[in-house]
């Protein structure tokens, strides 16, 4: 079986209801007529055109191979440009997306799921956490009634809230100091939520890396009593050493990693002790078997794996074949509750959220075909779609 092309197109749309979700998908087509497809996160239309242009760029190093040489052909794409960035955006989306689609390939080739190409699977289904990002209002009242309804509809066992813009007592717009008005309305906000959902349910606090250290240090030591889930990037990515003071100074559960790509950048986190919790996107974070790469990794620091998730159901199932997979795997986000076509963006095993859990699919590769029509009518204006 060989290669004959390789196409990308961009999908998603920034209205208001929609989560901003913008993807890039890519197809890899073959000489026995089977087609793999893979998505990579793009967030912005302007990264998902940038990660297109990065496809078609490396299509030349795939034509004529064969596709169920993974690793290798993985390897070359991530080797051909390393001093033109290939592990950092948009070029390691790129390579996520086409090492995606050659997976799906190699499974339908051979008749297996893909969490059998990582070795089996160590559980059947996969649990989740729902972003819910804030209550319908700023008040304590309105996020821990936005908790309490989630969790009443869908039955998930952990829920994530987002605490950087909540607008009340921030007195400058560009620094990342916290108010004394700013963070006790942050800590009522949190501490509402925990006593809406007790402690059945894990809670987890996002701060997308908008807090200057000493403001980290004070919310994450002020937060320890409730048993957080986590504290998410509570600085700014960048900075691993700054990361690494906030986790020494408090007994609250640390995470990040949404930010890192390949496992070099997450050995770095592990070995600075920079945090409790990792969670690639495994959209965007180097493909399959890298993210299998990252959880061995962490696996050994005794840290475990909560994948960031903002994909649609396709992205979302190779990322369960993934968590199946790993022995360290502790949640999964789910993002797409606000996305009115997100489930119907593609085909597969429906409902594809289930009680709050993701069951891995039994269908030979991915398992999760995008809907042809329902894409081309999300497709992002000025974008052709697949011949």
């Amino acid at each position: 079986m060989k290669i004959t092309d390789v196409q990308a197109c961009v999908i998603g749309r920034h209205e208001p209801d929609s989560g901003g979700s913008v993807w890039t998908f890519v197809r890899v087509y073959t000489d026995e007529g089977i087609v793999g497809t893979g998505e990579c996160n793009s967030a912005s239309a302007a990264s998902g055109f940038a990660v297109k242009q990065a496809v078609e760029v490396m299509k030349r190093f795939l034509i004529g191979k064969d596709p169920t040489n993974t690793g290798p052909l993985y390897e070359t794409l991530r080797r051909f440009g390393r001093y033109g960035g290939t592990s950092s955006p948009p070029i390691i989306f790129a390579i996520t997306g086409i090492e995606n689609a050659l997976y799906d390939i190699t499974g339908k080739a051979l008749g297996v799921p893909v969490y059998k190409l990582l070795g089996g699977k160590y559980r059947d289904k996969i649990r989740l956490y729902a972003d819910l990002h804030a209550g319908d209002d700023e008040s304590p009242e309105a996020y821990a009634a936005k908790a309490q309804e989630v969790i009443e509809e869908e039955g998930y066992s952990a829920v994530k809230f987002d605490v950087d813009h909540t607008g009340v007592g921030k007195l400058d717009p560009v620094n990342w100091t916290v108010s004394a008005k700013e963070m006790t309305h942050i800590i009522n906000l949190i501490a509402a939520v925990r006593e809406g959902i007790g402690y059945e349910t894990d809670l987890a606090i996002d701060c997308h890396g908008q807090f200057d250290v000493p403001s980290a240090i004070t919310l994450a030591k002020a937060v320890e009593p409730l048993r957080l889930m986590w504290l998410e990037e509570p600085v700014p990515a960048e900075n691993i050493d700054a990361l690494a003071q906030v986790r020494a100074k408090t007994s609250t559960v640390i995470c990040t990693g949404e930010n890192q790509y390949t496992r070099f950048e997450f050995l770095e986190l592990l070995q600075k002790q920079a945090c409790d919790v990792i969670m690639p996107d495994l959209s965007k974070a180097g493909g399959i078997m890298e993210a299998k790469r990252i959880a061995d990794i962490a696996d050994a620091f005794y840290v475990p794996i909560a994948p960031h998730n903002v994909s649609s159901p396709l992205g979302m199932m190779a990322a369960c074949h993934v968590c199946a997979a790993v022995a360290n795997f502790l949640v999964l986000e789910f993002h797409g509750r606000e996305i009115p076509w997100w489930n119907d963006l593609c085909d597969g095993d429906k409902p594809f959220i289930r009680g709050g859990w993701m069951h891995v699919s039994e269908a030979p590769g991915i398992g999760v075909e995008l809907n042809d029509k329902v894409a081309k009518s999300l497709l992002w204006p000025g974008d052709t779609y697949f011949d």
